[in-house]
């Protein structure tokens, strides 16, 4: 029998002291973790890391185990929050224990940057979201997510709520600034925008409609499915919903939000119904969204409209520190 001694021990590197070679097994193995458990195309993101790791540009640590990686991940700082984009260990390694040498290793390195504040993370392939302890428990906030899907072969029997009122266009880059408007109008004292504190700016809004539009991160952009809601008195917007396409065959709603006026009219229904339209004829199969499982009437709104819930995961937020 071996000696205690003699049973390797991971241990955590920077990820600019690894090669994007060594890393090749790991980012092959996730990216068929997400599209058997998601439907999801992982390979643009996968590619950016590669790509960002050969260069040595990219913030994060590796898990090392017998000299191989095992275990990844990355995290950027804008202004003053750090964002954990990503976090994955190779299943044959995968435990609490592992996963946890990660993330208190990038919490460290965020709690020592200069001006960083807050540190938000939504890991969809950490192990027991919910129900586990995670480093540095004194400031950190969990919020239950629900990852949803629905088959869109019954989108076209969802029936029509437009009402004269409002009037509904395809998106426009010209809307972005006042889009960025109506967002933290919407959120506003909403659970989400405890989540991501974007929600709560116009500048921050900005911030948020770029990235879902110019970045892979939630899929590549879907300008037909997404859409605006305006009001007819006086064309301006009053509600949104944004779509992108993770696979060939499959959607995901990366926005729904209307303005609080405007409640109880239909209108987030009928901006979903007609990105779901859009979708299924650009020939996608699937749609998915995620939403926070304390937003009760969301959910209810989306299992009328035929999305189940899939996958649990959580949304953490360090701050206070």
């Amino acid at each position: 029998m071996a000696a205690l001694s003699d049973v390797p021990v991971p241990h955590v590197l920077e990820l600019r002291q690894v090669r994007v070679e060594d890393m090749e097994f790991l980012l092959e193995e996730e990216t068929a973790v997400w599209r058997t458990q998601l439907d999801w195309d992982f390979r643009p993101s996968a590619g950016l890391v590669r790509r960002f790791v050969e260069m040595q540009a990219l913030s994060g640590h590796c898990l090392m185990l017998g000299g191989r990686v095992i275990g990844y991940t990355y995290f950027v700082c804008e202004d003053r929050k750090g964002l954990i984009g990503d976090l994955y260990v190779v299943d044959e390694f995968r435990t609490p224990e592992h996963e946890s040498l990660l993330v208190s290793a990038t919490l460290e390195s965020l709690m020592k940057t200069p001006y960083v504040r807050r540190i938000e993370s939504q890991l969809m392939m950490l192990g027991m979201p919910l129900d586990r302890p995670l480093p540095y428990w004194q400031w950190l906030h969990v919020h239950g997510r629900q990852f949803m899907e629905a088959s869109l072969a019954e989108a076209a029997k969802l029936p029509v709520r437009a009402t004269a009122d409002i009037l509904f266009q395809l998106w426009t880059e010209r809307a972005q600034e006042e889009a960025a408007h109506l967002i933290p109008a919407a959120y506003r004292g909403h659970v989400d925008s405890q989540i991501n504190d974007q929600y709560r700016s116009i500048a921050g809004a900005r911030r948020f409609l770029l990235n879902i539009v110019q970045y892979p991160g939630c899929g590549s952009f879907f300008a037909s499915g997404s859409l605006l809601a305006l009001r007819a008195d006086t064309g301006r917007i009053c509600g949104m919903c944004l779509s992108s396409l993770v696979a060939p065959d499959t959607g995901h709603i990366t926005q729904v939000c209307v303005d609080p006026s405007v409640k109880a009219m239909g209108v987030g229904y009928e901006l979903l119904r007609r990105s779901l339209d859009a979708l299924a004829a650009q020939g996608c199969g699937k749609v998915s969204l995620t939403v926070t499982s304390a937003n009760g009437e969301a959910i209810a709104l989306y299992e009328r409209m035929g999305f189940c819930t899939r996958r649990r995961f959580a949304a953490y937020v360090w701050e206070g520190f």
